[in-house]
């Protein structure tokens, strides 16, 4: 996950807070929302065409404890997402909490990250009631907050709306860079707004200038900001463009500029119309900004607004093209719309799903979309006019190459090859491909460069179409070597410490590097990283038929092992993943240590330059699960099947596994490898049931750009990915009947659950209750294994797939044909 960015323990206490049952939510948004969604669920009969499947997605579920997502206003894969910000941990802008303040609306916010320090957040607008006139508005952040008129929170895909506890009702719609803001005042007063040119989410305002041009009716405004989640050394650049007039139905009154600090400086200069600042070396936080108010008491107030990444006269650019003319409800049908496409790309047997499955995947899908940001001609230093597609916000690879790509493989082939053009570019220009990049910024590196394992799986599951949706093979390939084989020279934020791995075939701990730099710490979780990119470079050559390499990288991906230590005993079971010095030997770390039983609440698990564990966000007793593409070997270092059996329940039922943590995700299923298919069935209600709701606080932890989103798409539609391959593992649907649609193919495969029956879909699986998979059939044919199938004779060529479900578990209880592959049992011997 991205990183929270609090000391000890404290992130594993918000996973273990955001499950548990005696806490309490606060008590936004309106209630009307969810009765609005289940209604809309309820209201669809069998055969129903032409749904709005907009209406089944809660934007809040993961907008309370700590999920951090942004139920903005915005567009599929938007630049813009039009939020408020408010007072408190609010890394998306918005949280629920009633008790804290709201700032201002602004345009720019990413979507479920952990950096504490929030994102964006630029270009805040707050409406004022000021009695007093224009002198006596409160400008600065900590005069002009206020709260919310709680229980009227309300927002659906492509709108947004706050109403403050002084009557004023905020409202925003999108575009992809930009949009429409909506203001309605209490009856009789006069409407005057704030803009804000330097506070953003982060404090990290590094100078900027704003223009009032009062004959248009027109504010621009733009600077340099710092990174949410990397290096302060580096800035990026924003623009905004606020349209005030709309064609002359509205007419400004007093305007001006303010200066303000939180010690007192409260300055405004009536009539003034330029600002040009910079950053305040001493470090002093100035606050800058627009003071500007319409005549009359006209009761609605609309404000056109335009972003861009490269110029004020693009950002206005951006809002003349995008918005136009057009009325607020014109572009929030437009938005609408463009979310019908997406949601319907997977379409579900609404009537006979339990509706709190229907509302969990739909808008599960609908944060899928939400992130990376779009942000194509909007570039700017090295990227400045590059001729290829430009997403931002790819935070971070780490958390998304699991779950999140392969289900976009699964339906959106175009969308995904313009984000693999994205990372083959960071090669082009950078020399390797972004890890985490955030706010146009690079981030900091988690696992390595996981975007191997991103290029990878477009690679392996499109390689046919490649040529034509814009993607050189080779090329993909060259990217790839590049992150496998050379160093950075600042390993912190793209590639890997390759050169120590190569030498010692693992990352050693306490090693003289001489050649790069980076923060030692994480050993054992990046030689495990390091290993699965490898397979992923592996694959690729395989594929490319690069038979030396292929021997290379199928080497190195079992460069996990190197880090077992089969003479850790925990719990009563032997062997585990630990850090190891250059010259061989161990240095041990209790397997414990950074997992929910640790008793330490000092002990730092994550980027901290004193994480000393040697895992990142994780334990040695998650990690060392930690090898997909191999687990059969992984079984023979546990001690063979029966012991890897007990182990992997005793590490669901001593509270070892976190849902919310990536390097878990395909734990549950592992018991499939050990030939017992229906405990992965019950692992994964359990998991389902225990960590997911249909509340603000329904995610366990950040979403993680979707990750967590997407993981549970893929619980709910009864498959689990492997990444790097075409490989999906089986389970159970919580659903009758789904149709997955690929435009780019023509193709549509429907997959249905043969004796589906809806009181299955409930944490534990009631006796008698069909539930558990005794066939899989495709198109007809029965597939040679019931755990598992491949794209290539699904997916890929479309039809139909039946699952048939039987009540009783133990009598289908092994893959009745072959296991899902592992490299050390003869998998993954060619690519498709």
């Amino acid at each position: 996950m991205a990183v929270l960015n609090l000391r000890g323990l404290s992130w594993l206490l918000l996973f273990t807070l955001s499950t548990s049952s005696w806490l309490v939510a606060h008590a936004q948004p309106s209630p009307q929302v969810q009765k609005r969604i289940t209604k809309a669920i309820k209201a669809v009969k069998p055969n129903t065409t032409n749904i709005d499947y907009t209406q089944f997605v809660n934007v809040f579920i993961g907008t309370d404890n700590f999920g951090d997502v942004c139920p903005g206003a915005s567009i599929p894969f938007g630049m813009v997402k039009f939020s408020t910000d408010l007072t408190g941990y609010a890394p998306a802008g918005y949280i629920t909490d009633p008790t804290e303040k709201i700032r201002g609306l602004s345009p720019l916010h990413d979507s479920g990250t952990g950096s504490s320090l929030g994102t964006y957040g630029n270009f805040e607008i707050m409406p004022l009631l000021c009695p007093g006139g224009f002198n006596a508005c409160n400008t600065t952040l900590q005069r002009r907050e206020r709260f919310r008129k709680n229980n009227t929170d309300d927002a659906s895909p492509g709108y947004f709306s706050q109403t403050l506890d002084n009557e004023i009702k905020m409202e925003a719609t999108s575009t992809r860079r930009a949009g429409l803001e909506r203001f309605t005042f209490p009856k009789g007063s006069k409407p005057y707004f704030v803009l804000d040119l330097s506070n953003d989410l982060p404090a990290s305002f590094a100078g900027g200038s704003l223009d009032i041009d009062s004959s248009k009716g027109r504010i621009t405004l733009g600077g340099q900001w710092g990174s949410s989640f990397g290096p302060t050394r580096f800035n990026y650049q924003a623009f905004a463009c606020y349209d005030l007039l709309v064609g002359g139905k509205q007419t400004l009154d007093e305007f001006g500029i303010w200066e303000g600090n939180q010690y007192g400086l409260d300055a405004k200069g009536l009539g003034m119309t330029h600002l040009n600042v910079t950053r305040s070396l001493i470090g002093d936080q100035y606050q800058y900004g627009a003071l500007f108010s319409f005549k009359g008491t006209p009761k609605q107030i609309n404000i056109r607004v335009g972003v861009s990444f490269v110029s004020t006269e693009q950002a206005c650019s951006n809002a003349e093209e995008e918005v136009g003319d057009a009325s607020f409800e014109d572009i929030m049908a437009r938005s609408k719309a463009l979310w019908n496409e997406r949601l319907s790309k997977i379409e579900i047997d609404v009537p006979n799903t339990p509706t709190n499955i229907t509302e969990l995947l739909y808008s599960s899908l609908y944060r899928a979309s939400l992130t990376p940001n779009n942000a194509t001609g909007e570039t700017q230093g090295v990227f400045a006019n590059t001729s290829s597609f430009y997403f931002d916000s790819l935070y971070c690879s780490w958390d998304t190459f699991r779950t999140y790509y392969p289900l976009m493989a699964l339906h959106s082939p175009v969308e995904f090859a313009q984000i693999v053009d994205t990372y083959i570019d960071g090669w082009r220009k950078l020399g390797w491909m972004p890890e985490c990049r955030a706010n146009n910024l690079p981030g900091w590196t988690q696992g390595g460069s996981s975007g191997d394992n991103i290029v990878g799986h477009f690679a392996i599951n499109y390689h046919n179409e490649a040529k034509a949706l814009g993607i050189d093979l080779n090329e993909l390939y060259s990217a790839m070597l590049a992150d496998g084989e050379l160093n950075p020279p600042e390993w912190n934020i793209m590639g890997r410490q390759a050169n120590v791995y190569k030498e010692f075939g693992f990352v050693p701990f306490s090693v003289l590097d001489p050649s790069s730099t980076g923060r030692q710490t994480r050993e054992g979780s990046r030689t495990l990283e390091y290993a699965f990119e490898d397979f992923a470079i592996r694959q690729v050559a395989l594929l490319l038929n690069k038979t030396d390499d292929v021997t290379t990288y199928t080497n190195r991906s079992l460069s996990y092992r190197n880090v077992w230590d089969p003479s850790v005993t925990s719990d009563g079971f032997k062997g585990f993943s630990q850090k190891r010095f250059p010259n061989g030997t161990f240095a041990f770390t209790d397997p414990v240590d950074c997992s929910p039983n640790d008793k330490s609440d000092s002990r730092e698990c994550s980027l901290q330059g004193d994480n000393t564990v040697g895992f990142y966000e994780s334990s040695s007793w998650e990690y060392s699960w930690y090898a997909p593409h191999d687990t059969a070997h992984l079984i023979t270092l546990m001690g063979g099947n029966n012991t890897f059996l007990k182990r992997l329940d005793h590490f669901f039922d001593k509270g070892y596994y976190l849902a919310g943590n990536e390097p878990s995700f395909q734990t549950p299923i592992g018991y499939h490898y050990a030939d017992h298919p229906a405990h992965s069935v019950d692992r994964v209600r359990e998991v389902v049931f225990d960590n997911f709701d249909v509340t603000p606080g329904g995610l366990p932890g950040n979403d993680d750009q979707a990750a967590m989103a997407t993981l549970l798409v893929f619980h709910l539609l009864g498959l689990y990915p492997v990444p790097s391959t075409s490989q999906f593992l089986v389970l159970s649907p919580f659903t009758p009947k789904y149709t997955i649609h690929n435009n780019f193919l023509n193709i549509s495969t429907t997959v249905t659950a043969a004796n589906f029956d809806a009181r299955s879909v409930k944490k534990n699986i009631p006796e008698g209750v069909a539930a558990y998979v005794k066939s899989v059939t495709i198109n007809g044919k029965p597939s040679a294994s019931r755990c598992h199938f491949d794209f290539y004779d699904t997916f890929r060529v479309g039809g139909n797939i039946t699952i048939e479900l039987v009540p009783d578990g133990e009598s289908v209880d092994s893959c009745e044909g072959g296991l899902p592959e592992s490299l050390s049992t003869g998998g993954w011997a060619s690519t498709r």
